[in-house]
């Protein structure tokens, strides 16, 4: 099921509401969707707890290596790093909160969204309860309930509570090799024939899915969506902030630059 909260119902269905999705209301001229651990934050929640908590670095990486070189899925690889993180839930979401930081320009980004009618839209291989509590200890609750969410989610393993040793597990959104599969959600933003301008900002293997679904991708500079995006010739445009990301978004909305002038690939 999809996660919503804020501007849409949950409803389930993909984030559309009675047949309308959902950041189609306001009538916007562009809608950006984003990845959110290490995109819009500067840590990656996930690769915190199994780095930390979980199996480690080693074991982490070579999974995003397997997945990024098609010799594993990426659900498979995910399923594996949760599994090895066996601190209470409430325990894993307290130790992120004392140490995942926001990136420093996102708030004024996010800002100029709210007052230009851009919605966002979080897209995330993470986990529901941690992006809520991550984005209103960083930005603010009324933030959060500005922003449609669709991740997967969190569930106690039979017998227990998700806030004992070895409690929880990961829900994922679909049945996808993605677990959540990212395309999904923008796909029938992308077929109507009037639409938005489309962005959508990520840095690693969790984004893969959404890579070839926008008018314009922005992949954080040194990570591992720019090797796919040059291996698959996927166009796309480097960020190492949200700084950079905000200026060719406001560009692009105000008409002073095409998306195809903005696909610069490595800056």
């Amino acid at each position: 099921m999809a996660q919503t909260n804020g501007i849409n119902g949950t409803d389930g269905t993909n984030g559309t509401s009675n047949g309308t999705l959902p950041a189609l209301r306001t009538n916007p001229k562009a809608i950006f969707f984003t990845d959110f651990d290490g995109t819009i934050t500067l840590q990656d929640s996930n690769d915190f707890m199994t780095d930390n908590l979980g199996f480690g670095e080693k074991l982490r990486k070579q999974g995003n290596q397997d997945v990024l070189f098609g010799r594993r899925t990426f659900r498979d690889s995910f399923q594996e790093m949760m599994d090895s993180v066996k601190t209470p839930y409430d325990q894993c979401i307290a130790t992120l909160l004392k140490n995942v930081q926001l990136d420093p320009c996102f708030a004024e980004f996010f800002a100029w969204t709210r007052e230009n009618n851009v919605p966002v839209v979080v897209l995330s291989g993470g986990m529901q309860p941690i992006i809520r509590a991550l984005l209103a200890h960083l930005v603010g609750e009324d933030a959060v309930e500005h922003m449609q969410i669709v991740s997967n989610d969190v569930q106690a393993r039979p017998g227990k509570s998700i806030n004992e040793e070895g409690g929880w597990d990961i829900k994922f959104h679909d049945d996808s090799d993605f677990g959540h599969d990212k395309s999904l959600e923008i796909k029938p933003y992308a077929a109507l024939p009037e639409r938005p301008i489309l962005f959508y900002a990520g840095d690693g293997v969790s984004d893969l899915s959404a890579a070839k679904e926008t008018d314009l991708l922005f992949a954080k500079a040194g990570r591992d969506l720019v090797t796919y995006c040059e291996n698959e010739k996927v166009p796309f445009v480097t960020f190492e902030d949200f700084s950079d990301i905000h200026k060719v978004v406001r560009d692009v909305v105000e008409g002073k630059i095409t998306v195809k002038e903005a696909a610069k690939g490595r800056l």
